[in-house]
């Protein structure tokens, strides 16, 4: 390594530094799962450091950093399965009297922390707003739906707004290709994707009052009251479990006859993923302290929950930083 290079490279993890949590997000939404999405943002900036001699500036760095990462992604998801979620996968809800379906083999789609994928508070409100609808749970999975190539074209084009030529040039394709490849992705997302009142927006009171209240419920297993505060027609979904329901009557007999625990053994701390509000659930052990059970992702159309995704990996506790257990006198929401 020559005297000139080396000072080059020792410049680039600063200069790439205020770069990390959107290209981390950019591998978010590619693969579906924030632990991928480490790996390969650090494939990604081992490959810019070994390559940044080389950089020659004809593009910004930003630009050819998400260029590293699309391509690192795209080589990570060839022969891998898409991400769902369990409505993803079977269009219909379960019957909540038939036995839950376990299947492990599925890689599901992970929920991804607000101070890992959205941007920082000082960023621009407009590139803020558009990167938080870049990381909607529903908006993440419905992208799972699209071919990995589709996924890079649908994100390059319209999240990151470069131009056709562009990611022509990445993919070593063509523009009308490009072009051919945007209007699929569209058309698949129109029938799966969110719709534009799913658009993050601070919470008003009436949301937060409902949020209060919903922990309130939760923390006492008052399974009436819980499922009063949900939609008519809630999607209630908890991977790894292809089983799901739709609508207040199934969740209630779900949480009635399958949740465990009972009044007094539930804890909930919040928590804010995917630019939504959600609660990691801790349940009472044997030993009278509480333990890791479920992080939930609740989403809000208007006023209302739609949709309540509980993700049963308690390896996702530590991922958001919680702590492992809450004390046997932990208090109540309502004592806290």
């Amino acid at each position: 390594m020559t005297t000139i290079e080396r000072p080059a490279r020792d410049d680039f993890l600063e200069l790439a530094a205020p770069y990390r949590r959107e290209l981390l997000a950019h591998c978010y939404r590619m693969l579906g799962s924030v632990h991928d999405a480490e790996d390969m943002l650090q494939e990604t900036l081992v490959r810019a450091w070994r390559a940044y001699d080389r950089f020659e500036g004809r593009s910004s760095l930003r630009t050819w950093l998400h260029r590293i990462a699309t391509t690192t992604c795209l080589t990570a998801l060839e022969g891998r399965t898409r991400r769902p979620m369990p409505a993803g996968l079977h269009g219909t809800g379960s019957d909540p009297d038939d036995p839950l379906r376990d299947n492990p083999e599925i890689a599901w789609l992970e929920p991804a922390p607000d101070d890992a994928v959205c941007p920082d508070a000082g960023a621009d409100p407009a590139a803020v707003v558009a990167a938080r609808a870049g990381v909607r749970l529903a908006f993440v999975a419905a992208l799972q739906h699209l071919p990995a190539r589709q996924r890079a074209v649908l994100l390059l084009r319209e999240v990151l707004q470069w131009k056709a030529a562009e990611v022509a040039e990445l993919l070593e394709t063509s523009v009308a290709a490009v072009n051919s490849a945007l209007q699929r992705a569209r058309a698949q997302l129109q029938e799966v994707a969110p719709t534009t009142d799913d658009v993050p927006e601070p919470l008003t009171a009436t949301q937060r009052e409902l949020l209060d209240r919903y922990v309130a419920a939760f923390e006492v297993k008052d399974v009436t009251a819980i499922v009063a505060l949900l939609a008519a027609d809630v999607a209630w979904e908890m991977p790894p479990f292809e089983s799901w329901y739709r609508g207040r009557a199934h969740v209630a007999q779900h949480l009635e006859l399958r949740c465990p625990g009972g009044p007094g053994d539930f804890r909930l701390l919040p928590i804010a993923a995917n630019a939504q509000p959600g609660f990691a659930l801790y349940l009472r052990g044997d030993d009278r302290t509480f333990l890791p059970f479920a992080l939930q992702v609740l989403t809000f159309t208007g006023e209302s929950v739609t949709d309540v995704a509980t993700f049963l990996d308690h390896a996702l506790f530590t991922l958001f930083g919680l702590p492992e257990r809450l004390p046997a006198d932990h208090p109540v929401a309502s004592e806290a």
